[in-house]
């Protein structure tokens, strides 16, 4: 049991893997404002509420994590794909551009900039 409060992102991951949704999004809502400055932490519930198909929810952490780390991909990638469920064109060509100002031979976020942009 003392594992579970020493490491609290490996507990929500393990969570998450064992497909224990709700549990590992309350478990992490519990710890929110202890975290609320660890990329890492925001990163894994922005994940859990992205899981579970709630792109509004899960937004806020998103955004919280690249604050923290604004040259991580992997979060500019699923904030992207959060705006496009949430139908945010703009916000979401904003994030591939980002992407690619990181990463410039990303073609994924190039793919998806062009087919943004055309629409």
């Amino acid at each position: 049991m003392v594992g579970l409060f020493k490491h609290p992102k490996r507990h929500i991951k393990k969570l998450l893997k064992d497909g224990e949704y709700d549990e590992a999004i309350k478990f992490g809502m519990d710890l929110e404002s202890k975290y609320s400055d660890d990329h890492d932490f925001m990163f894994i519930l922005g994940s859990a509420f992205f899981i579970v198909d709630d792109a509004k929810r899960a937004l806020p952490y998103f955004e919280k994590a690249f604050q923290l780390d604004n040259e991580d991909v992997e979060t500019l990638t699923l904030k992207t794909n959060v705006h496009l469920a949430l139908e945010q064109k703009n916000e979401a060509i904003d994030c591939c551009r980002r992407i690619i100002k990181l990463e410039p031979k990303n073609s994924e976020a190039q793919n998806l900039l062009e087919e943004l942009e055309s629409l």
